[in-house]
């Protein structure tokens, strides 16, 4: 069963997760601290060409299925233009109320 974004617990990964969903890089990048970091299947990636190509120019999508950690800990099918459909890990650290880093991978 989905969870809605609207639904998950930390507002933080929860806007994150509405921007992804609805193609905002503006509002992706204003929840992300300054200075954000993240990698992808271990390894760490330049944050804004990789979300240019594997959310916004690709129609990334999120459908999270399950959270744990208060909401700090994804489990979701992502989909995008260019991989399709895969089941995904995400973890996010989160500072005051943005994000400063994620790690995401296959799960």
């Amino acid at each position: 069963m989905t969870i809605p974004a609207a639904k998950l617990s930390n507002p933080a990964v929860r806007a994150l997760v509405s921007a992804i969903n609805g193609g905002d890089p503006t509002a992706f990048f204003a929840v992300l601290t300054p200075d954000a970091t993240m990698s992808d299947d271990g390894s760490d990636r330049p944050l804004a060409a990789w979300a240019e190509r594997e959310i916004f120019s690709s129609r990334g999508h999120m459908d999270v299925q399950t959270e744990k950690d208060g909401g700090l800990a994804l489990i979701a099918n992502y989909r995008n233009d260019t991989w399709g459909e895969m089941r995904t890990a995400w973890r996010f650290t989160v500072d005051g109320d943005r994000i400063s880093r994620f790690e995401t991978g296959q799960a």
